[in-house]
């Protein structure tokens, strides 16, 4: 039966570089069951996943959410010669949460990552802290993993729209097409780069050293993707989830009319219609 839980209080963060980040925490009242981190796709603002969390929640479970630097509550003034590494996201920002979330008592720590949220476990200095990971969407970002009309349009945006929205506003003025939050320039620069690879950075002459880091993951991960996912389907997921080879990794491929959906795409994992999935998923994360 779902429990009460406190209203979602911000929690200001910074990381180990100084910037200063925004959180959210969302607390079952008494002692919780387990710890959550969240971690969030590219250009999703932390408000997305508060359903998700505050369903957490209901279940007895803290649940905490978080903006990366640039994005939604952790973003400067303005994004115009802001300066920043597509990989801070995970090896300053989250890391930073997952700091203090771990200092937050005993009791099991797990993480829901979304498409990028997948990417960052890798990343991340402390991942042995974490027990269990459950990832949607995640995908090695590669055009050719994607259906054709996809390839087409991921083309365009890399090579005509990104660069002119980029030029006019010295920024991934995203928003503008109505595709979630405006992006540091650096950040699109990285990612469009490592997106013309069929590993992603993995295939990054710059980033020596990658797949080691990422084979030293142990904690089992789910990794649930769409087949109406245009952006990771589950052939990019099967790409990039191959970096964590020393991982238990279980492959979970979702046909959406199996949920009674008309479609899950790259976004409907965290939509209330999909709750049937939350449900299953902090299941897996309690374990057996």
């Amino acid at each position: 039966m779902p429990h009460a839980h406190l209203p979602p209080a911000p929690l200001p963060l910074t990381a180990a570089d100084g910037y200063p980040l925004q959180a959210m925490a969302y607390r079952p009242p008494g002692t919780p069951r387990g710890r959550l981190v969240v971690a969030g796709a590219t250009g999703v603002p932390q408000r997305f996943y508060a359903r998700f969390a505050r369903y957490a929640a209901e279940q007895g479970i803290a649940v905490w959410t978080l903006d990366y630097r640039g994005i939604g509550l952790s973003r400067p003034g303005t994004l115009r010669g802001f300066r920043m590494d597509y990989l801070d996201w995970a090896r300053r920002d989250l890391a930073a949460l997952l700091a203090h979330v771990d200092a937050q008592g005993d009791g099991p720590l797990w993480m829901v990552g979304h498409s990028f949220g997948g990417h960052a476990i890798g990343l991340l200095p402390a991942h042995q802290r974490i027990q269990r990971i459950v990832t949607f969407a995640t995908g090695a970002g590669w055009h050719g993993w994607m259906p054709p009309l996809e390839r087409l349009r991921v083309r365009f945006l890399w090579r005509v729209m990104g660069p002119l929205l980029v030029g006019a506003s010295g920024y991934l003025s995203w928003s503008r097409l109505g595709m979630g939050e405006d992006l540091p320039r650096d950040l699109f620069l990285q990612w469009r780069r490592w997106c013309q690879w069929p590993r992603y950075f993995f295939d990054d002459p710059e980033l020596p050293g990658l797949a080691a880091q990422f084979a030293e993951v142990r904690t089992p991960i789910r990794a649930v993707n769409a087949v109406d996912d245009r952006w990771a389907p589950p052939t990019s997921r099967d790409a990039f989830m191959a970096a964590y080879c020393n991982a238990p990794v279980e492959h979970v491929t979702l046909d959406p009319r199996e949920l009674g959906l008309a479609a899950i795409g790259h976004m409907g994992y965290f939509r209330p219609e999909a709750s049937a999935l939350w449900r299953e998923t902090l299941d897996w994360l309690r374990g057996p």
